[in-house]
């Protein structure tokens, strides 16, 4: 059968190719891929908006000889179905063009062995006067001096330098590039703390990796919150074509529990309710989160639920990873094990909401609102008259007795339901929603005690305020008075 051979255009295939849909800061992150992958202990992220604006990401990896170079330029280098290393984040052999290009014109790759120096550089409208794959070599000491930032390459003793030029897709409708510019870099800073935030702490089995943007350090920001003990469920591991997959459930502490700083690093500017859901590692490096894989839909009652899953990048082909990774889904196998998961985080999740951050109250406790069952389906929330301190106030002369229960019955018609709703469901804590203090507690206690006649009516009373809140959360405040 007869063949010919048709390569693509030049030209057309690299604008085209441009169109793949990267964001600065995902395509920022898809070089960061390639230096981890190069063991790199440090990645330093420069920007500079003015008249010759550049993008320059320099990392002090293992660094490239000249046939490396040549193939990491090269589209395509890399099979997919191909077995990699274990801590190679790459897949396709097309992100560091593909992400670069997408924000450029002009790509140079300069990197360094002992003390060898190699460059390269696409240059799409040169591609586009030649028609042809003509990638440059920068050869001579005025060519590579030309290249920003390439005397802080030179004190490394080895590592690679990527250049992006021509920054034609960032300027589009940009009025003032220099101030859009420190806008969109903030975005890439805070892309960069969660995305490698394991990388970024050191995580045990992980190179540690500092990374700055103009010589600012980029600070991880963990979604899990895992310093402050977040409600962890016990893992599971699933075994999928001989590899392991680890899914970790958490619950994060209730929103009365957060700073403010807390709340805005875990929402972003999404909030807490579209953050809720899996968060999907390859290779510790985080490639997609806020979803629930339609496993379930987002509420407010499992918005503080979150799931880390660990996949090994032996199974790209089962969770169809992207070219730009930033699209990964479960396959079947996977989906079965995770629903069972998803269905117990979901009401733990429930129970941490309702009962704010809470272990579940137990059906002892005397409370001082009451929840019912109403007739038409519904419910609807009844002061406890046999609460110890209603009760207090019921065996008062008849006149008060009246006067309370009017009070009462005003404040259980009067709640601002829907105020309360838009409050709740809002990421900005209700100031009054959190713990009682211990000693607001015991001088409360002291003025009930104080207006019994005797001991035994006093023991009495403690027995029966040591399972009624607030006090059922103070046991030490009632010891000290029962002795």
């Amino acid at each position: 059968m007869k063949t010919i051979s048709l390569p693509p255009h030049a030209p057309t295939l690299i604008e085209s190719t441009r169109a793949i849909g990267y964001t600065l800061e995902a395509a920022i992150a898809d070089i960061i891929d390639n230096s981890i992958t190069a063991s790199a202990s440090c990645v330093d992220i420069f920007f500079f908006p003015i008249n010759d604006s550049y993008i320059a990401i320099l990392d002090n990896g293992r660094g490239m000889d000249s046939s490396q170079l040549d193939t990491a330029m090269r589209y395509g280098s890399q099979n997919p179905n191909d077995k990699r290393d274990s801590n190679d984040l790459g897949r396709f052999g097309l992100g560091l063009k593909t992400a670069s290009l997408s924000q450029c014109r002009t790509l140079t790759v300069v990197s360094k062995q002992k003390e060898r120096i190699e460059a390269r550089r696409w240059d799409i409208d040169h591609v586009a006067l030649t028609a042809e794959w003509s990638l440059l070599v920068l050869e001579t000491e005025e060519e590579l001096s030309s290249v920003p930032r390439i005397e802080e390459l030179k004190k490394f003793q080895s590592g690679t330098l990527v250049v992006w030029q021509n920054l034609d897709r960032l300027k589009v409708g940009e009025v003032n590039f220099d101030r859009s510019m420190g806008k969109k870099m903030t975005d890439v800073r805070n892309h960069l703390a969660m995305v490698f935030h394991r990388y970024i702490s050191g995580e045990v089995g992980l190179k540690k990796l500092q990374i700055s943007i103009n010589a600012l350090t980029v600070e991880p920001a963990d979604p899990f919150l895992m310093k402050r003990n977040t409600q962890n469920m016990a893992d599971e591991v699933l075994c999928i074509k001989d590899a392991r997959v680890i899914v970790r459930p958490f619950i994060l502490p209730h929103i009365s529990a957060l700073t403010s700083d807390e709340i805005n690093a875990l929402g972003g500017k999404e909030g807490l309710r579209k953050s809720q859901g899996f968060y999907v590692y390859r290779n510790k490096r985080l490639l997609i989160w806020g979803t629930w894989f339609h496993m379930m839909r987002q509420g407010e009652l499992s918005k503080l639920a979150r799931i880390l899953v660990d996949i090994p990048n032996e199974l790209d082909d089962l969770w169809t990873l992207d070219i730009k990774k930033s699209t990964a889904i479960p396959p079947e196998v996977v989906r079965k094990n995770l629903e069972s998961v998803v269905a117990r985080l979901a009401e733990r999740s429930k129970q941490t909401w309702a009962f704010r951050g809470k272990k579940e109250t137990r059906d002892s406790v005397v409370h001082i609102w009451q929840r019912y069952k109403g007739k038409m389906g519904g419910f609807y929330y009844s002061i406890n008259r046999d609460h110890p301190l209603i009760e207090m106030f019921l065996d008062s002369p008849p006149q008060i007795r009246r006067n309370l229960e009017t009070l009462l019955k005003s404040i259980e018609t009067n709640i601002p339901l829907n105020q309360l709703y838009i409050d709740l469901n809002s990421d900005k804590p209700i100031e009054n929603d959190t713990e009682i203090q211990a000693y607001d507690v015991e001088a409360t206690l002291q003025i009930l005690l104080d207006q019994m006649p005797t001991t035994a009516m006093q023991m009495e009373l403690l027995e029966r305020l040591s399972l009624s809140d607030p006090f059922v959360d103070y046991p030490q405040i009632i010891a000290k008075y029962r002795k």
